[in-house]
């Protein structure tokens, strides 16, 4: 018999008093901030083959500065999150867009790949204070369905960086060099700086907000470690990105060095797959209606690992050539599209007393184990052979993690069970 949403209560939240307009403004806002990440992740890819030439080092050096910026999102969060739960939302975002824009304009000059891979890295934690914080945000007005409703909403805006950002960074490079696409992140972020100081109010009151130092951080973080379901939501969450993550980190290789793509052509195909990513996500608003998240999640993932074994056998057997290739790519990202909206929002529904510190949690898993795994496709060879195993690798990890931690028939979307101890005051 089929689960449906509506049959699960919702509680408030500030959220549901908010017009139809007022929503929409919100996501545009926080969309425009979330896109910073995949802009700076994604906009330089057509660039990494001319990166390597420029700096006559190896591919996977190279690609560790992918690999710098996910690990400092990933560092980044975990700090900015809480003390964005002590102070409130607007300070850490603007001292994180600010950091992310001068590191921009560093990385134009780095005279060599180890500064570039630390720049990155400093971007990465700037980036990170937009990640955690838009989350956040979204976390203090709204709960379980409700939440995935406006974050699958949220993936619409954020969606168009992945699928604009190579072809701008194609675009750039026709132009001038791989130097000129940190200008323009550079630019953007200062467009952000501004959008941030005057479009977003402060979401969390001062009588939320909560103090302890250290010693409190370390208790918030350790009540959420103990609770089983969020860990192994997290988890999940960040297993399905690290399909997503790998097919970012040896796209460019893989389609323009083995299948002879140029730059602008692999702009093309990249935005392809991520229309397939947007689509998904909007599907999910509309399955919501009918499907609790946690049965969206189950399918999601189970297709997504299909895909993904028949990723790998074309890539291995070589049927097909670039459409196989292609197609199994795509609806991986589309399964990612639906499994993407509906982790985070079964998990931070669980906290939303501490949703800054839960989100930072969330988004630092979901960023390292994209930086642990990305470098994966590197060592198997930047073909589309190790960005198969990357890719089915984390789908079948994700959804053995989801039977067998979280055990998805017992979850309750929308409540928040296990409240996290306050810090002292």
């Amino acid at each position: 018999m089929t689960v449906t949403a509506e049959h699960v209560e919702v509680p408030a939240t500030p959220g549901d008093l908010m017009t139809g307009r007022e929503r929409l403004r919100l996501v545009l806002v926080l969309g425009s901030l979330i896109a910073i990440g995949p802009l700076t992740i994604d906009m330089y890819l057509p660039a990494l083959p001319a990166i390597t030439t420029d700096f006559g080092t190896a591919e996977a050096a190279v690609q560790l500065t992918l690999t710098g910026t996910l690990a400092g999102l990933a560092l980044g969060q975990l700090v900015i999150g809480p003390f964005s739960d002590a102070i409130g939302r607007r300070l850490p975002l603007l001292a994180g867009l600010v950091l992310h824009v001068v590191a921009s304009a560093l990385c134009v000059v780095a005279p060599n790949i180890g500064t570039l891979g630390v720049l990155r890295v400093l971007q990465g934690l700037g980036t990170a204070a937009a990640s955690v914080v838009a989350m956040a945000v979204v976390r203090d007005l709204f709960s379980g369905t409700a939440f995935a409703r406006i974050f699958s909403r949220l993936m619409l805006v954020m969606g168009a960086a992945p699928v604009l950002a190579p072809t701008l960074g194609s675009a750039v490079l026709g132009w001038t060099d791989w130097r000129g696409v940190f200008i323009a992140l550079g630019v953007f972020g200062i467009v952000l700086v501004t959008l941030a100081a005057f479009k977003l109010p402060e979401t969390l009151p001062v009588h939320r907000r909560r103090s302890g130092g250290v010693r409190g951080t370390a208790r918030v973080y350790r009540s959420l470690l103990r609770d089983r379901t969020f860990v192994g939501l997290v988890l999940v969450a960040g297993l399905a990105m690290a399909a997503l993550f790998a097919y970012v980190s040896g796209s460019s290789f893989v389609f323009q060095e083995e299948f002879g793509l140029d730059e602008q052509q692999f702009g093309i195909v990249f935005g392809a797959g991520a229309v397939g990513l947007i689509g998904a996500s909007q599907l999910n608003v509309r399955l919501l209606r009918r499907y609790t998240p946690q049965r969206i999640l189950v399918t999601a993932l189970t297709v997504g690992m299909l895909a993904g074994f028949a990723l790998l056998a074309f890539a291995a057997t070589g049927f097909g050539g670039l459409a196989t290739v292609l197609v199994s790519l795509w609806v991986v990202l589309a399964a990612s599209g639906l499994a993407m909206p509906n982790a985070p929002a079964l998990a931070l529904s669980r906290h939303g007393e501490a949703a800054g510190t839960a989100a930072a949690l969330l988004g630092a898993v979901q960023f390292g184990i994209g930086a642990l795994l990305a470098p994966l496709v590197g060592v198997l060879g930047n073909g589309s052979v190790g960005m198969g195993v990357v890719i089915a690798g984390g789908m079948v990890a994700a959804l053995t993690v989801l039977f067998l931690v979280v055990r998805p028939a017992r979850l309750t979307p929308t409540a928040d069970p296990t409240p996290v101890p306050a810090a002292a005051h």
